[in-house]
């Protein structure tokens, strides 16, 4: 058996999973250490509170004055800021383990129900994307998106949903090569924000971003402001020993004041609560990309696009942050009591007002900027992670007419274990536009279907693939590997079938040669009507230029090659018995399958089949 993993590494060669588990070791004792950090400040906020009381009690007594109570008010608010920071790093700490975690699992072929499975993105009228395993559990999806955000998965997913053309892939390919090396910046994007599945929606996030104002007129911020002032005048006033009257006057009147704009206030704090995440998310990343210089046309674009904006992105996402960090801190009790008397709720809301009047219209830029780099990294740690795998060379796309060209040599499955991998060579270009593959049940002829399938379109996303080496022409893709009867439309599978084969004569028809992956094909008819059938279908196939694999376990069907030769071949896989299991090596081999193991696999489990 031929593993997925080539050995022939140069002796400069670093091991990827080497740098994951050191920079592992590194990330959990600083995880330790910040805990126990944690606790102590837990503590003295603790013993701060408990003097707070004492001074409170002392004071109502006239033992103590009551000023002091600012000593211990102004020792919380530091506390509490700093306390914040400890639980920031330490969060952050958390998820730079997971990160790490998760890359190591996914070089040992563990990944599988570790990472965000994209299932949101599944379509099942999409021509191959259930058919190649792009989305759901253990996709090609969860393989590769480390994105934090849902508009950077979104991104992924649709360049594996769509081919690019030949000078998009090329710079995708320039831009993943130069950010490989970035553990650093990968890892940064790992400590973003929560998880991302708590996140907002990024249509979400631009409709708050962009919706009219909710406090109005301006005039009244200030008017909030002159109160809040007041009511510090007479607090003073009156924790120095003089009149209450003045500070009840003052906190009547602003009472009054706060009372009807309480709701739109509190609709204000808390959908700037929700957009913050994403936003949070958003303002560790380009703060990262301000700092950075790159050398690859796409990313330097992205850069640039920051520097239109006078590199305010990230500052301006601080500056939210912060503000909601302030509201945050009513949460605590004792900040309320303390902070409710000065209207606290009231200015952030107006802060957060104008915050969105200034900066809400970048925010779909800023949306879209994360998303790209967060795609094109993820592509990157794929390539990091396995760096055997190479990238594709792109030709064709600017000849005319087009010519469809896949030549693969020694093809993987990247979504299989390097130790149940085998490879195969494939080549379908102009000549030989047609591959029949027969072979016995669970010989591996799907799987050979899948592993073109899902190579191409890495290839055309511009990721690396899993092969020793990959020339490929721009295609589009087509398959029939998981097509299902449907009880609530009332098809049959056959019926399915047939439809999907006729979007692909339609697809194929177009600028974009056609690969065509057909599983089984019109196995849901007689022999007869299914030689006479798929001979048809693929004569019109190879006439608009399409190339393609089909598979049959039917021997009959290898005669199809006889009437489209040359440009039709027949490879096939074998089984044999060894013992009393039955055995595969999953090459492929040339010529037509000669024997069927459906008699042998009966009597194996147990079926009283007659001998013939």
């Amino acid at each position: 058996m031929q593993s997925c993993k080539n050995q022939d590494l140069t002796p400069d060669h670093h091991d990827p999973a080497d740098q994951y588990r050191v920079r592992l070791t590194a990330r959990r004792a600083a995880h330790l250490r910040l805990s126990a950090t944690d606790r102590r400040f837990s503590h003295a906020r603790l013993v701060v509170f408990g003097l707070a009381v004492l001074i409170g009690i002392l004071a109502s007594r006239g033992i103590a004055d009551a000023w002091l109570l600012l000593v211990p008010i102004v020792a919380f608010i530091v506390l509490m800021r700093r306390h914040e920071g400890v639980i920031r790093a330490r969060d952050a700490a958390a998820r730079a383990i997971t990160f790490y975690e998760r890359g190591l699992a996914r070089i040992e072929d563990r990944w599988t129900g570790t990472g965000e499975p994209g299932n949101r993105f599944r379509d099942d009228h999409h021509l191959y994307a259930n058919d190649l395993d792009l989305f759901g559990h253990g996709s090609l999806f969860e393989l590769l998106s480390i994105a934090r955000t849902r508009a950077g998965e979104a991104r992924l997913a649709s360049w594996l949903s769509a081919p690019a053309t030949p000078p998009e892939i090329l710079a995708r390919q320039e831009a993943v090569a130069e950010l490989t090396p970035s553990l650093d910046l990968r890892e940064a994007l790992s400590l973003a924000g929560a998880d991302v599945r708590a996140g907002v929606h990024g249509e979400e996030l631009v409709a708050w971003a962009e919706a009219p104002a909710l406090l109005t007129p301006p005039w009244v911020r200030w008017l909030a402001l002159a109160l809040t002032a007041a009511m510090v005048a007479t607090a003073t006033v009156w924790l120095a020993g003089g009149p209450e009257l003045p500070l009840l006057i003052a906190l009547g009147i602003q009472i009054g004041f706060a009372a009807p704009q309480q709701r739109r206030v509190e609709r204000a704090l808390h959908s700037a609560a929700a957009a913050a995440r994403d936003l949070d998310i958003l303002g560790h990343l380009l703060e990262r990309l301000e700092r950075e210089q790159f050398s690859a046309l796409r990313l330097s674009s992205l850069r640039r696009s920051l520097d239109a904006r006078d590199g305010r992105a990230s500052s301006a996402i601080k500056a939210l942050h912060r503000l909601v960090e302030m509201h945050d801190w009513q949460h605590n009790l004792i900040f309320l009591m303390l902070s409710l008397p000065f209207m606290w709720g009231t200015h952030v809301a107006w802060a957060i007002e104008a915050w969105r009047r200034r900066h809400g219209r970048a925010i779909r830029g800023w949306l879209d900027a994360v998303a790209e780099f967060e795609a094109l990294s993820s592509l990157s740690a794929y390539r990091f992670e396995h760096p055997d795998d190479p990238f594709p060379q792109i030709v064709g796309g600017d000849t005319s007419p087009a010519v469809a060209i896949f030549d693969g040599a020694s093809l993987g499955h990247p979504l299989l274990p390097a130790a149940r991998c085998v490879r195969n060579d494939v080549r379908l270009d102009g000549t030989q536009q047609l591959l029949v593959v027969s072979g016995s049940n669970m010989s591996g002829k799907s799987t050979l279907l899948r592993t073109v399938g899902i190579n191409t379109v890495l290839a055309l996303a511009g990721a690396p693939v899993r092969a020793a080496s990959l020339r490929i022409s721009p295609l589009a893709i087509g398959a029939t590997l998981r097509i299902q009867d449907s009880l609530q439309e009332g098809r049959s599978r056959f019926y399915a079938e047939i439809t999907r084969i006729r979007e692909l004569a339609d697809r194929a028809v177009g600028p974009t040669p056609l690969l065509f992956l057909l599983d089984e094909i019109f196995h849901g008819t007689n022999s007869h009507d299914r030689l006479i059938g798929a001979s048809g279908v693929l004569r019109s196939l190879l006439e608009r230029g399409a190339i393609g694999l089909v598979t049959t376990h039917d021997l009959a069907l290898t005669a199809i090659v006889r009437a489209l030769a040359p440009r039709a071949v027949n490879v096939h896989f074998e089984d044999w018995f060894g013992g009393d299991e039955i055995r595969f090596d999953y090459l492929m081999k040339p010529g037509p399958v000669t024997r069927s193991n459906a008699i042998a696999l009966m009597r194996a489990v147990g079926l009283e089949v007659p001998e013939q």
